[in-house]
């Protein structure tokens, strides 16, 4: 049953390209949020100056247009918890971090990373937890202004209750944390810039965020925030501590955690290869859950009626670039020719197309594209797969060319030019009976005999359908490069 009170956020960073684990972040979110018919917060998270920028915003944006995410409060949009960009937020952090130091939560920290590390390592040393050691909880007014007097800048930390943190995982059940495995920690620099420990709950609180579904490297910041909630719900900041459900990692080669530094993390590199939205995203959400245990392809639409986070697996989910292409190219199938032919479009233009424009006939990609939409795993693939139509001449690959030009090719391909010339080229069928009539003189099955015709006129051993291919390319361009190609044997 829907619930509409449901208000997931996704929070990316503007920090490079989108990877593909942030997608899957971001599908998520937002097939909880249409499944519940809830709402899904866009926030940009904008505070890192030093990585962050404006070129990346556009990206994430176009980036969320281009996969199908619409959001309902957020950048473009606004909404009645604006503004949506944390950079143009500093008051409010600003705020609420004074109430946490008014109230005792937090308390400002005057240790030097030098006298930390050193704690830190005589703690290892001594085999106890290396955490912030509480040496600043509770410094009296005198030890602050000494201090102060020396010259040095504090910054802010939260106190940390001294108790368990139990809080039930929605994708992992039932997580304890004990006290000396959660230090207090910092929520504000010494130059008074707020850290992500407390913009990020913040917002969450005050946008009134209900679940909160994200990444498993986040989980072990959870008690933290759960503990920060609680003091924000005293202070009248929070309505409420959300629900947290921590997804699994996406693993890369190697089984290793897929790092933005992959190259098959980016998600540019699926839209400049030509993968379809929906059949990335179908396999993105397979990355730790399923429509059925017997079924792999599906609509978004049909991921919507059926997700529920509680379903998700927790764990770890690895990143297969040929299951990928597999069930993209399932999805190209399910298109209708014509939304086919017009997503293939970029692919037909400069700088993809090595033909020139006016060489382009529309009515061959017409008749050819059916055959080709079977025949293809993402859409960029259709340069190669039709250039032989537009070229003036085929991009002859030379390694196609050795292998398929045996001896006795110019032989079978005099034979074959001969019978292609008689044929009757309103069918395929007859182009096709014309080759293999010819491969049967000289003791040649249709395989072996189509090799070097094929070659001929497409310069690929490989490719769409041979014989419905001679006959869109027509009779007097397929017998002149069977001709061209009979010139270049002889020489």
């Amino acid at each position: 049953m829907a619930n509409a009170n449901v208000r997931v956020r996704f929070c990316p960073s503007p920090t490079g390209n989108p990877h593909v684990g942030l997608v899957r972040t971001a599908l998520f979110n937002w097939a909880f949020a249409r499944h519940n018919e809830g709402t899904l917060v866009f926030r940009i998270e904008d505070t890192d100056a030093a990585r962050d920028s404006e070129e990346s915003y556009n990206q994430l944006l176009d980036s969320m247009r281009w996969l199908g995410f619409d959001w309902d409060e957020g950048p473009e949009i606004g909404g009645p918890h604006a503004p949506y960009r944390q950079s143009q937020r500093m008051d409010i952090y600003k705020d609420v971090a004074q109430k946490l130091l008014d109230a005792g939560h937090a308390y400002p920290c005057y240790c030097s990373t030098e006298e930390l590390d050193a704690r830190r390592e005589a703690a290892r040393a001594a085999g106890k937890p290396s955490g912030y050691d509480g040496h600043c909880r509770d410094l009296t007014d005198e030890q602050k202004a000494a201090y102060v007097a020396e010259g040095r800048t504090p910054i802010v930390r939260f106190r940390m209750p001294d108790e368990a943190i139990t809080f039930t995982d929605l994708v992992r059940g039932e997580i304890t944390y004990l006290p000396e495995n959660v230090p207090d920690y910092g929520i504000v620099r010494a130059n008074g810039a707020p850290l992500y420990t407390l913009v990020n709950p913040v917002d969450d609180a005050l946008m009134e965020i209900t679940h909160v579904l994200r990444g498993e490297d986040l989980l072990s910041s959870t008690p933290r925030q759960i503990a920060l909630y609680k003091a924000l719900i005293e202070l009248g900041v929070a309505k409420e501590t959300p629900a947290f459900g921590h997804l699994p990692y996406v693993m890369g080669e190697g089984n290793k955690k897929l790092s933005k530094r992959d190259p098959e993390s980016s998600l540019n590199l699926y839209r400049e290869r030509g993968f379809l939205p929906e059949g990335l995203l179908n396999y993105l959400s397979l990355l730790g859950w399923s429509l059925a245990a017997d079924r792999d392809i599906f609509s978004i639409d049909e991921m919507v009626a059926a997700f529920d986070v509680t379903d998700v697996n927790p764990n770890p989910a690895r990143f297969d670039l040929k299951k990928c292409e597999a069930i993209n190219a399932d999805h190209i199938r399910l298109l209708d020719v014509k939304d086919f032919t017009e997503r293939c479009a970029p692919w037909l233009r400069a700088p993809f197309a090595p033909w020139a424009p006016e060489d382009f006939d529309e009515a061959k990609w017409q008749a050819i594209a059916p055959h080709a939409q079977s025949r293809m795993k993402v859409l960029s693939e259709i340069t190669d797969n039709v250039d032989f139509l537009f070229l003036p001449e085929p991009a002859v690959d030379e390694a196609s060319w050795t292998k398929a030009m045996k001896e006795g090719s110019d032989a079978l391909l005099r034979t074959a030019r001969e019978k292609l010339d008689a044929a009757d080229w309103s069918s395929p069928e007859s182009l096709k009976e014309a080759v293999l009539a010819a491969g049967e003189e000289h003791g040649l099955k249709l395989g072996k005999a189509q090799a070097p015709v094929r070659v001929a006129v497409t310069g690929r051993t490989v490719g769409l359908p041979l014989f419905e291919s001679l006959q869109i390319l027509g009779k007097e361009k397929t017998l002149a490069r069977v001709d061209a190609a009979l010139e270049r044997l002889a020489a």
